[in-house]
């Protein structure tokens, strides 16, 4: 059912798809999705009640950023809400998108509300008519006389992803530390005569102050194209690295025109990564032969699943154990074609690492302009025990007689050896 702005219709779902997209192109700035939930009194509980790209599951489990997947010419962000096990205190989730551009850049922006089982759309909302706006609340869902209801909203915010959340009572991580209070003497009296002392007060316990949410990212350049994991305290965890595709070409899902058009859910792209360890072994984690690799044992890198229809809602992840991270060497995380096109031209990528701590990492893909089927994506180096992640963004050339995988090998010098595979 498609709504105008403010209008509403009830939810007969007990859990839900929630459904942010846009369309893609050339000059489109890139859109984040979040959902805040808020009690009877508009605001937020607390920090915890923000859900988006740093914090992407609530505490309860009820509200999860699900991530991103490539929709022909865009991008559709997904967030599962179980309203069933939404707390009682929480009246609303508000469903919001905010852009590193302004709205007026972005088209097609809609929300939509699904049946999380059936796929059934309960409500839709077009959004339209953004200028300078840098954030907008789309929709939300509400509790009304006990049920759950969807109301298109369409309110738009010039200050971004920091002033909506602020508004809601969120606490925004200021980038610039305030200066420390002067210290003032004081004039201490004189001493008093000697008395037995008694036992001491114990001290009461001061709650440590909430940590301000995190909300910048980091973009690797080629001006600035390494960051340190260590300095920013991932030493430990899990570190995800998610890969999504759109097509530059304006034709929805089409690479190219013609009688060698090529569909962008009919290209089989695999994330894939050449590992080395300090002792010396390595090898590759990609889907051919099943070589999924492992989190828990060397090489502590593990692939979750090979998605080779584009049908996947998060994609495919590399998940990397930061836990290990002492017996590590390198890692190059890299994708090829396996299948449905000849290389990545006309293809827009971006890759983004997600740390166990600080903001997420992330390598844009948009500049190739060779018939290149390999894209290294980024190198992550033990450098003295500091864990670096440099972007590569290097597209390659095959030379004759050499598989797409043994290109990356070549260059950067892996020296392993190869022979002829397929998933089939």
């Amino acid at each position: 059912m498609s709504l105008l702005k403010g209008a509403n219709v009830p939810v007969p779902s007990d859990t839900v798809r929630v459904e942010l997209g846009w369309r893609g192109g050339p000059g489109a700035p890139d859109v984040d999705v979040s959902a805040l939930l808020l009690t009877a009194a508009g605001k937020v509980r607390s920090d915890d009640d923000f859900v988006f790209y740093n914090q992407p599951v609530h505490r309860s489990g009820a509200v999860r950023h699900e991530g991103r997947r490539q929709d022909g010419t865009g991008a559709i962000e997904t967030i599962g809400v179980a309203l069933t096990a939404v707390e009682q205190e929480i009246g609303t989730v508000v469903l919001a998108a905010s852009t590193d551009g302004t709205f007026a850049q972005v088209s097609g922006l809609f929300v939509r509300v699904l049946d999380a089982q059936s796929g059934a759309e309960t409500a839709r909302f077009d959004a339209t008519g953004a200028t300078t706006e840098t954030a907008l609340v789309l929709g939300e869902l509400y509790r009304r006389g006990g049920a759950w209801k969807f109301r298109a909203v369409g309110q738009g915010y010039a200050s971004g992803l920091a002033g909506l959340a602020t508004d809601f009572g969120i606490t925004v991580d200021d980038p610039a530390p305030p200066a420390p209070a002067p210290v003032v003497p004081v004039a201490l009296p004189p001493a008093p005569a000697p008395a037995p002392a008694p036992a001491p007060a114990p001290a009461p316990v001061v709650p440590a102050p909430a940590r301000p949410v995190q909300l910048s990212k980091i973009t690797l350049t080629k001006a600035a194209p390494a960051v340190s994991l260590t300095k920013q305290g991932a030493t430990t965890g899990r570190m995800r690295v998610n890969l999504t595709w759109s097509t530059a070409q304006p034709p929805r899902g089409w690479m190219r025109k013609g009688r060698d058009a090529v569909r962008l859910e009919d290209v089989d792209l695999d994330l894939s990564c050449l590992w080395e360890l300090q002792n010396g072994t390595k090898g590759i984690v990609h889907p051919i032969n099943n070589q999924f690799g492992s989190f828990d044992q060397p090489p502590y890198v593990q692939l979750d699943h090979d998605d080779r229809t584009g049908a996947s809602e998060a994609g495919e992840n590399l998940m990397i154990n930061l836990d290990h991270a002492a017996e590590i060497k390198r890692l190059l995380v890299f994708v090829v074609v396996y299948s449905g096109a000849t290389g990545f031209a006309g293809l827009r990528g971006v890759a983004t690492l997600y740390p166990p701590a600080g903001p997420p990492i992330e390598v844009l893909l948009d500049e190739c302009t060779v018939p290149s089927p390999v894209a290294a994506i980024a190198l992550i180096e033990n450098v003295r025990g500091e864990l670096i992640v440099r972007r590569e963004a290097k597209y390659l050339l095959l030379a004759p007689g050499i598989l797409k995988q043994q290109a990356a090998d070549l260059e950067y010098g892996w020296g392993m050896g190869w022979q002829p595979a397929s998933k089939d």
